[in-house]
């Protein structure tokens, strides 16, 4: 009795988890594993298991759900349990978590910032933490100005709108406090004015040799320091930091930390001419907001240590430094620089161009910001490199998105390129087709039909002679040459007779329909009629064009609704 009551409970959770059918080979797994002398005895049990697993597959699935709740409840939550999902535990939490993310305003983020950026919010929603938004901008050269408001945008998009303006940081707003920071660490003798030729400096630098300005005193530094925004000039002084000059990397020896750079900045003019070089900065910035976990690309693990040195001369702990490998998106142009230019020269038609890897252009097509984040979490806190195809990145998101959106999106009819037909004898009808097939409550639409209609002319060409096939939710009919002819309404009799093709279709009537357009992510158009059901529509809404996918709406353009493609 024992042994039938555990075979049932198997074939039961086997026949939930694949759509009501239990695989017998499955049972006996599980039942080897509960007790390795069972494979002693398998010609006795697998008689009794086939007859159980006859029975359990005879069931409803509804009715197998309904057993497995009354008489295994602990099974199901052991299932829920295996299916635990999530990032790894932060090392050494202690109190409040807070960390930060700190793009370059190169222009905005696109989908390699999100995949930095999502693991950064994750670990920050786990532990009830705090996420900073740092715009690193003390580089002038290399600043576009879009992107000290379209980050700020991206970001909160990805993140559910959970960065707060006050823990949003402009590096170049803050150049009084690294100014007070610096002049600290040269009166702690831990940094100094170096006036050496570049090459010279390089060159001591290489033997572990002290340059002559390493030696000189704390006063005379701060001199030099004022000089530097009094009198020197654009590559006659820079300030580094006294580390060891013998460090067996090169890299760590004196590094620099501020510089002089006369160049004319988006935002500040010329009012500046002294800036922070970035380990300076991040450093200042990790003290002066308590950041706990810093989680960015691995090639920073040097700067990581740099920021450890000056963190020690103040006293402060350094955060823990998580690094994750690069991934290398196969067949995406993630080059801001280089998509600038192509804007400038109208390839694309701005930042959102539905061909471009961004932030901007994922969310017009209709992506949802936590199918991003899924896919980072899937790919996880891991040094390893990645090279991700363009197709796989796209069936991954895909895929997330559509479990998102399949539950929330409304059903619409849509016919690209379409064709009339005429169906002979065929009655007028009303014709009701819920908005969401799982879910009533959203309403109903509905098409008053008689004998004309529209359809796609892909579909048109592939209507085979002298079969039945199903105008969608409406009636059986035949072909014979170019008539078309009515033959019946139910559907279990084009069901019976061979079940031709199923046709999408909306009435030949001007006063239900609209000129529709849905652009496709290779910039190409597709155009047709849609139901007029879509004037409703706000623009942003997703939907889901019936036998064509998920679509955005996007826009108006006079009489024509202009949708963006999402996936299938």
């Amino acid at each position: 009795m024992e042994m039938e009551e555990n075979i049932r409970k198997y074939a039961l959770i086997n026949a939930l988890k694949f759509g009501g059918k239990a695989n017998p080979g499955t049972i006996i797994g599980h039942l080897m594993k509960d007790d390795p002398t069972v494979k002693n005895n398998l010609k006795t049990i697998n008689p009794l298991i086939q007859k159980i697993v006859a029975e359990v597959n005879s069931m409803n699935i509804e009715s197998q759900k309904a057993m497995v709740e009354e008489k295994y409840p602990d099974a199901l939550e052991e299932k829920v349990h295996e299916k635990k999902e999530g990032l790894k535990d932060l090392p050494n939490v202690n109190g409040k978590v807070v960390m930060r993310f700190a793009p370059s305003p190169s222009g905005p983020m696109h989908i390699g910032h999100a995949y930095v950026l999502s693991l950064n919010y994750e670990y920050i929603k786990k532990y009830g933490g705090e996420l900073l938004l740092r715009i690193e901008d003390t580089n002038p050269e290399n600043i576009d100005k879009i992107a000290y408001t379209q980050i700020p945008l991206d970001a909160n998009w990805l993140c559910d709108d959970s960065i707060k303006k006050k823990n949003i940081l402009i590096q170049s707003e803050r150049l009084n406090i690294y100014y007070t920071r610096a002049k600290e660490l040269i009166e702690k003798n831990a940094a100094y004015i170096c006036t050496c030729e570049q090459e010279l400096f390089k060159s001591l630098l290489s033997s572990s040799t002290p340059c002559p300005c390493r030696n000189i005193s704390v006063e005379e530094s701060l001199k030099r320091y004022q000089m530097m925004f009094d009198y020197y000039k654009q590559g006659d002084a820079v300030m580094r930091f006294k580390s060891d000059i013998t460090h067996k990397n090169p890299a760590m020896r004196d590094f620099p930390l501020m510089r002089i750079n006369e160049s004319e900045h988006p935002m500040q003019g010329t009012k500046y001419k002294v800036w922070p070089l970035m380990n300076f900065s991040v450093s200042v910035d990790d003290m002066e907001t308590g950041v706990t976990h810093t989680l960015r690309a691995k090639d920073h693990a040097d700067n990581a240590l740099r920021q450890e040195m000056i963190h020690k001369v103040f006293g402060f702990s350094t955060p823990e430094a998580i690094s994750v490998g690069r991934i290398n998106f196969d067949g995406f142009d993630l080059s801001t620089t280089q998509t600038r230019l192509k804007i400038k020269e109208g390839l694309y038609s701005g930042w959102d161009d539905i061909r471009l890897p961004f932030l901007l252009a994922l969310k017009r097509r209709g992506y949802k910001a936590a199918a991003l984040r899924k896919f980072a979490v899937g790919i996880g806190v891991t040094k390893t490199d990645k090279t991700v195809a363009i197709s796989e990145f796209f069936k991954t998101i895909n895929s997330f998105n559509k479990e998102i959106l399949e539950h929330i999106s409304e059903r619409y009819s849509f016919v690209k390129n379409p064709v009339k037909i005429n169906v002979i004898d065929a009655p007028s009808m009303s014709v009701k087709m819920p908005l969401h097939p799982d879910n009533l409550k959203l309403g109903y639409r509905t098409f008053e039909t008689n004998t004309d209609f529209y359809i796609a002319s892909k579909d048109y060409e592939k209507i085979p002679q002298d079969k039945i096939f199903r105008l969608m939710d409406c009636m059986n009919v035949s072909r014979k040459g170019d008539a078309f002819h009515f033959d019946s309404l139910e559907y279990e009799k084009y069901k019976e007779e061979g079940c031709c093709m199923i046709i999408h279709w909306l009435p030949f009537d001007e006063k239900q329909i609209v000129k529709a357009e849905v652009l496709l992510p290779d910039n190409e158009k597709r155009e047709g009629f849609a139901e007029k059901t879509i004037s409703k529509l706000k623009v942003d809404d997703v939907l889901q064009f019936e036998r064509f996918g998920f679509v955005r709406f996007d826009r108006k353009v006079d009489d024509k609704y202009v949708f963006w493609y999402t996936h299938n």
